[in-house]
């Protein structure tokens, strides 16, 4: 009796400590890239991290210094986010639930980064028996020449993996087409729902996260709930995006300078009134009017065109205001249709 006491303790023990060991392997997590205002010299970071691991920061240097001699530290804003926490949900193998997903959620901002440059970066958790997150690469704009690979509505829903599976082999597609790719831009509708925060984290696992600077756009799937609740809460907070949009669509609207070209992320979910449209139709004025480039490309979720009939949507909305203001690209996605004009 003694000896299985003995080892029942021991068992004890030793579930405790991979418990502890587990937690810790997961308190940093959804590390993703965002474009800086002007992406030759400035980047974004974002994470989440457990409440118990409040103390996590960033550690970045070039690419080439392998030994991390010349890396240095940047702590990041972060505050307790709420957002996702209770939210009804599905689990990934089907079953009905409420999210846990209360974390403090993490922004970085790099500057004074070289142009054209490749960086290494971690995230690193000061707090006891706290872990190291796999190295991250991004690179700087400012070459002559670049690519982006482009992707729309692959709705990341874990009861069914094969959506993400299938988004990432067009991505793997692409690259086996262009191995240099610089960045990826996506449409929007990236979740089923994205209030699921258990979607967002499952997403951000993927290998693409770990090479490459993502910017985006709000989808209406990527706006809500399972329930229908409607909030662009969810994107601003899953990610960190340049806080230079107008009122209440602060890091959803936002725009960056990509080497010559200037990019203006729209969110149509707050487009669907007159008073909304105006809004953004402004706000697009000033920043295309104060931020001259060669380029000017603009993006939202919403389709320009519908594919299946070739009748204007998006188009009739903001077709007069972008050749004013001589837009050069606009991109939209939401319309699961392939579709360009000559």
């Amino acid at each position: 009796m003694r000896f299985i006491r003995n080892t029942a303790a021991i068992l004890y023990v030793l579930l405790w400590i991979s418990c502890i060991y587990s937690f810790a392997q997961n308190s940093i997590y959804s590390i993703v890239t965002c474009p800086g205002e002007d992406t030759r010299t400035q980047m974004n970071i974002s994470w989440a991290a457990d409440t118990s691991a409040s103390d996590s920061y960033l550690l970045y240097t070039k690419s080439g210094d392998r030994k991390w001699k010349k890396a240095e530290i940047v702590m990041p804003e972060q505050y307790l986010c709420p957002v996702f926490d209770s939210v009804y949900s599905k689990t990934s193998s089907g079953e009905n639930f409420y999210e846990s997903a209360l974390f403090m959620k993490c922004n970085a901002s790099l500057s004074h980064l070289k142009p054209d440059t490749e960086y290494a970066y971690k995230v690193i958790s000061a707090s006891e028996n706290g872990d190291t997150s796999d190295i991250h690469y991004f690179k700087t704009s400012g070459a002559n020449k670049w690519s982006a690979c482009i992707i729309s509505d692959f709705h990341t829903y874990t009861p069914l993996p094969k959506r993400l599976d299938a988004a990432m082999g067009v991505i793997d597609k692409v690259h086996d087409y262009d191995k240099n790719i610089d960045w990826i831009l996506h449409m929007g509708d990236v979740c089923a729902w994205g209030g699921s925060y258990s979607f967002w984290k499952r997403l951000y696992q993927e290998d693409y996260f770990k090479k490459y600077m993502w910017a985006g756009v709000n989808g209406n799937h990527d706006n809500m709930t399972r329930k229908y609740l409607l909030t662009n809460d969810f994107f601003r907070n899953a990610n960190y995006y340049p806080r230079n949009g107008y009122k209440g669509e602060e890091g959803v609207c936002y725009y960056f300078r990509y080497n010559n070209a200037l990019f203006v992320m729209l969110n149509n979910e707050n487009m669907r009134s007159d008073e909304g449209l105006a809004a953004a139709r402004e706000w697009v004025r000033k920043v295309v009017t104060a931020n001259p480039a060669q380029y000017i490309i603009v993006c939202e979720h919403y389709q320009w065109f519908f594919g299946e009939s070739g009748k204007a949507s998006q188009y009739g909305r903001w077709s007069d205001l972008f050749d004013e203001l001589g837009v050069d690209l606009a991109i939209a996605g939401n319309n699961h249709i392939y579709l360009r004009t000559g």
